[in-house]
């Protein structure tokens, strides 16, 4: 009965992830079906302990993450939790081997968000490092299916996209970050004095992020290369609109893609593996 068990808690991974990400659930279903549970346990996970910091004012959200890791952690040690996340994801952690300091990365980024309202170069990187580059990593453990010398040399890539996609969702959420978190996370950045020189700058670095992360998705296994193509699809077209968008703009409103033309970059991608595009 115990496979009845984790085939429930990997239902509500995938439950949490549909709810909550279009651009993410649409990619998954891309991938072949040996990896589709596997990421939906890291999404469910990922996106439960952002929910702690960004969403649960009315409560201790320092007592809330505190609990949280340690219940990860024990969920990991002693494989099995009552908290359906968290045991899903701890099946995909023991079993592909994904690296606890990956983890630990990315709970302390998050616990970054309960005091940090700015950033220095340090700072900024350890936070993208954690809060994005560990979950690309996590996501490439399953991906390589325990070929060490394939993980190690697409590391940097998989680093590189995770970087690409946090930044956009920074540039993409300037408005709810500053006046609703009191975060700013870009450093040397004054956002009461945003420029449109400020915003390029950012840009040229998100677009070197997506240049690396499109050679490593070239070389991905076969049963994952389209769904992380999709996804890096969708958030390319979204740094598209954001950099065709006023400083004005971007700073009074929040920049989408519509699920209509999500549904019609998936089509173009999966006609471009047909055709041995990407």
């Amino acid at each position: 009965m115990m496979q009845l068990y984790d085939s429930t808690c990997f239902d509500c991974s995938r439950l949490i992830t549909n709810n909550y990400s279009t651009s993410f659930s649409l990619g998954i279903k891309a991938f072949a079906p040996k990896f589709r549970d596997p990421i939906y346990a890291i999404y469910g996970f990922v996106r439960y302990a952002d929910e702690i910091v960004d969403t649960f004012h009315e409560f201790d959200k320092a007592k809330l993450i505190a609990a949280f890791r340690a219940d990860t952690f024990r969920a990991i040690e002693e494989r099995i939790s009552l908290n359906p996340v968290l045991h899903a994801f701890q099946v995909i952690v023991n079993h592909y081997g994904i690296e606890a300091e990956l983890i630990d990365a990315f709970l302390t980024s998050m616990e970054m968000d309960l005091y940090a309202n700015t950033y220095d170069e340090e700072s900024y990187k350890a936070y993208i490092y954690g809060s994005a580059e560990v979950v690309g990593l996590m996501c490439l453990r399953v991906f390589c299916e325990g070929n060490d010398a394939q993980y190690r040399a697409l590391v940097p890539n998989a680093c590189a996209l995770g970087s690409a996609f946090q930044k956009v969702n920074f540039l993409r959420d300037v408005k709810a970050d500053k006046e609703e978190r009191g975060r700013t996370y870009f450093p040397n950045v004054n956002f009461d004095k945003f420029t449109e020189r400020d915003k390029q700058e950012i840009e040229q670095d998100i677009q070197r992020d997506f240049d690396m992360a499109y050679e490593g998705i070239k070389m991905l296994p076969v049963g994952c290369k389209l769904g992380v193509y999709i996804a890096y699809t969708y958030y390319k077209q979204l740094f598209k609109k954001i950099s065709t968008t006023s400083v004005d703009h971007i700073l009074q409103n929040r920049v989408r893609v519509s699920d209509t033309r999500k549904i019609a970059l998936f089509a173009q991608a999966v006609m471009q593996q047909k055709l041995k595009a990407i």
